[in-house]
Order: structure tokens, then C-alpha cells, then sequence
């Protein structure tokens, strides 16, 4: 049976659309608030797409004899919908949960307050365990002059490189998670993970330290006089949390083979996904509402607003994955660094999901020779040490820009509520990202990859 080959055209909706995310907050920041001006752009983008695949249904793409329409059909309902229930899962349950507190900024207290923070981002995500501790830690320091490097250091800790442990840390590892990694895979990778962390808080305290020091001793002096103690409410979603937790890592084929079964019921197919919602309906029942809508401020915008571009992301990225597979021999990528390196950079300016996934199609598509040279042990269909260079390189780099990860522009536009400067895009690369976090990302290169 003759393959068709994707032609590299295809690929040119997916690039519009990673670059729309990428400069429609900068160039048309009023504009690209809307929601539905975002779901008008996935819709000009994508239903082109999904037309030119469903008449091309029957074309076969890959020599499993996976079809053009069945590749389709995949990345909408098995990619999109789960990775979008997850999401809403984990956006609704932390969001019912509340820290408040007013305690001394001290060094030690800061540090603490971003390494636990740091440890939760990959049982709760980088997205729920910045939205809990953000305003705890603005509050802690309200009554100090310097601050805005812990906001700097609160988005490379908590708001990306902490996700690195459990597929629910960060968005591209659920979706390598799906593609096959197991979920206690992710743990593997401890060492980098570890490694990074150590670092990037031994920076902070030296830092906050120094600017400690350097207070007016009127701050210093009124943080101790308005000190309050830490007070943990909506604390029942612990358990929802829990419970999503644990229907990834055991309500998946792995565990339960007739979820993966061609025939198997709808039910049984999504049947992680229907635990998934009735642990946010939970949620939303059982946590006050002072708690969410007027402790925690929530409202539901952000979470359409990620609907919104990934349905216009996924269906315009499943041809250009298809073209990075069948093309991946061709395209000069053939060792680990190039792939951590690459996935990284482009982690940086554009959304980290949608570049792991494509890195990780690319890699599926090297020759037998290559894939053996680089690791004997194979993960999701690829290397081992291969794919934990683009899960690396797709959650640290993250970092490097407010646009690589979802959390880090929010993290920035609470912090600017609280009367906080925070630097410009280009002001933060060239203050924090390229001098702090890269020679750091370079070091975990040389010592794990």
C-alpha cells in the first residue's frame, strides 16, 4: 500500500498559530484578551485543516497503515479531549484552595515558601501551585522595598522547572504521558530535577539575602509588626487532587487493558476522564464560595482561554506531526543535545506542549541505527535518554520567556497588581533568564544529557 507524504505546506497553519500565541499578547494585547477573538483564530486556522484531512481521509500515512482521517480523529479525542479535562480538573480543584497569611520576609522564609512550591508544582501543576502560593508570597513580602527577583525566581521554581516529576506537572509531559511514558517514568527523572532545583534556590537565598540586608530598616520594622499567621482553607480539595493523582496513574490501558481495546465502549475509553470531571464537580460542591470566587478570585477565563487555542494548537499541529515523522531522517537532529537544545528554544518563544510533541514525532520517525546509538532502552517509542531531553528541555525552558509556559504571564500580571515592577519581555530575558537560568539549563546538559 502507497504512503502518502505529508507536503511541508501543511505545516504552515501550525506556525501561524504557535506565532499568534507568541506575539498577539504583545502586538495586540486588548484585542487578544477576548477569548472568543482566540477561538476565531483556531477556527480560521484549524477548520482548513480538518477539511484537507477529512477529504484526504482514506490516504495512508505511516506503514502501520494509520490513515490521514484516523490520525485526526486520534488527536482531537484521544490528545485534545483528555489533555483539556486535565487541565480543567486541575484548574478547578486548586482553585479551591487558599493560602493566606501575612509571616516575616526573611530569607529563609522566602526560600522555604518557593521550595515547597517547588515540590508541589508536580502534584498539583506549575499552574495550581503558582496560582496557591503567588499571593501568600506577595503578601509575605508586601512591606519589603526589593522583590522583584522573587517573582523572577517564583516563575523559574514553581511556575515550570518544579513540574518535572509526574505527567501532571506540566501540560507536554501529560501529553508524552499519553503517547506512552509511564506515569512513574517521569520520576526518573529526579536527578535533573533535583539537581536544578538545589541550584536555583541556593541563587535565590543569596540573592534575597543581599537585598535583605539592604532594606530600610522601616520595612524590615514594619514587616514584623504586620505579620499574620498562615491559614490553610478549602482544604477538602486535597482529596479531589488526590483522586486525580490517581486516576492517571492507574485508570489507563497499563493498568486496565480494555481502556485500550479498538471496540471497548465509549465509558471504558474515557473512563479516566469521566473519574476526572466527577472529582471537579466534587470540587466545586463541597468548597465555599468565599473560598474560590472572592479568597482565590477565580473565574473561569483562564481555562477558556486555554480551550480556546489548543483546539485551534492540536488540529492544526496533527499534519506537522505527521510531516516531522515521515521527515525526521532528513531534518539533521540525530543527537540528544540537538533535541534538548531544540526543544528548548523553541519552549521559549512558543507554547511548550505543542514543541515536545513534535520534537517527540520527529524522534519517532529517526532510523533503527540512530535510536540504538543513543539508548538501547526505549520509552514511548523512542530512546530513553532522548525522550527525557525534551521533557527537560520543554519544562526548563519554559522558563526562559513570560511565553513559554502558561503560568509565568499570570504569576507577572498578579505580581504587577500588587504595585510590583516586573521587568518588560525582552527586560527579563536579558536580567534574569539568559544570566541566571541558562548557564544553569546548560549545566544540566552537560551533567545528565
Amino acid at each position: 500500500m502507497e504512503q502518502f507524504l505529508m507536503p511541508a505546506w501543511t505545516m504552515i497553519p501550525f506556525g501561524i498559530m504557535l506565532l499568534a500565541i507568541a506575539i498577539g499578547p504583545i502586538i495586540a494585547p486588548e484585542k487578544w484578551e477576548s477569548n472568543l477573538n482566540k477561538l476565531i483564530v483556531s477556527a480560521i486556522l484549524g477548520v482548513p485543516v480538518a477539511i484537507y484531512m477529512i477529504v484526504n481521509g482514506a490516504a495512508v500515512i505511516d506503514p502501520s497503515g494509520l490513515t490521514m482521517a484516523t490520525s485526526l480523529v486520534d488527536t482531537v479525542f484521544f490528545d485534545y479531549v483528555p489533555f483539556i479535562i486535565l487541565l480543567l480538573a486541575l484548574f478547578v480543584i486548586t482553585g479551591g484552595i487558599h493560602l493566606s497569611g501575612d509571616i516575616k520576609a526573611k530569607p529563609i522564609v522566602n526560600t522555604l515558601f518557593l521550595a515547597i512550591g517547588f515540590f508541589l508544582a508536580s502534584l498539583m501543576g506549575t499552574t495550581g501551585a503558582a496560582m496557591l502560593l503567588i499571593r501568600p508570597v506577595l503578601a509575605t513580602n508586601a512591606q519589603r522595598e526589593h522583590k522583584m527577583h522573587t517573582v523572577l525566581f517564583f516563575i523559574a521554581l514553581v511556575a515550570n522547572c518544579g513540574g518535572l516529576m509526574t505527567p501532571l506537572g506540566d501540560p507536554p509531559l501529560f501529553m508524552l504521558f499519553l503517547r506512552g511514558a509511564s506515569f512513574t517514568w517521569f520520576a526518573s527523572m529526579w536527578a535533573p530535577w533535583l539537581f536544578t532545583g538545589a541550584i536555583l534556590l541556593l541563587l535565590y537565598f543569596l540573592a534575597d539575602t543581599y537585598y535583605y540586608r539592604n532594606e530600610e530598616w522601616t520595612a524590615l520594622s514594619a514587616d514584623s509588626r504586620e505579620s499574620k499567621s498562615l491559614q490553610l482553607t478549602g482544604k477538602v480539595n486535597f482529596i479531589w487532587l488526590a483522586g486525580v493523582v490517581a486516576s492517571v496513574a492507574f485508570l489507563n490501558a497499563g493498568t486496565i487493558p480494555a481502556m485500550g481495546e479498538e471496540n471497548a465502549p465509549l465509558y471504558m475509553k474515557y473512563l479516566r476522564e469521566i473519574a476526572m470531571l466527577v472529582l471537579m464537580v466534587l470540587s466545586l460542591v463541597t468548597t465555599p464560595r468565599k473560598v474560590r470566587y472572592d479568597d482565590n478570585k477565580y473565574t473561569w477565563a483562564p481555562i477558556l482561554e486555554v480551550a480556546a487555542l489548543f483546539i485551534g494548537i492540536f488540529v492544526t499541529m496533527a499534519p506537522a506531526l505527521i510531516f516531522l515523522k515521515q521527515n525526521a531522517a532528513s531534518l539533521g537532529l540525530t543527537h540528544i543535545w540537538q533535541y534538548y537544545y531544540s526543544t528548548g528554544l523553541l519552549s521559549s518563544f512558543l507554547d511548550n506542549t505543542p514543541t515536545a510533541v513534535a520534537f517527540h514525532s520527529m524522534a519517532t520517525g529517526l532510523s533503527p541505527d540512530i535510536m540504538a546509538s543513543m539508548d538501547a532502552n526505549m520509552v514511548a517509542g523512542i530512546p530513553e535518554v532522548l525522550l527525557k531531553a525534551i521533557c527537560i528541555g520543554a519544562v526548563f525552558f519554559g522558563s526562559m520567556t513570560y511565553i513559554g509556559n502558561g503560568p509565568n504571564f499570570m504569576v507577572k500580571a498578579i505580581a504587577e497588581e500588587n504595585n510590583i515592577d516586573m521587568p518588560s519581555f525582552f527586560g527579563y530575558m536579558i536580567k534574569f533568564s539568559l544570566i541566571v537560568l541558562l548557564p544553569v539549563y546548560v549545566i544540566v546538559q552537560l551533567i545528565f544529557l
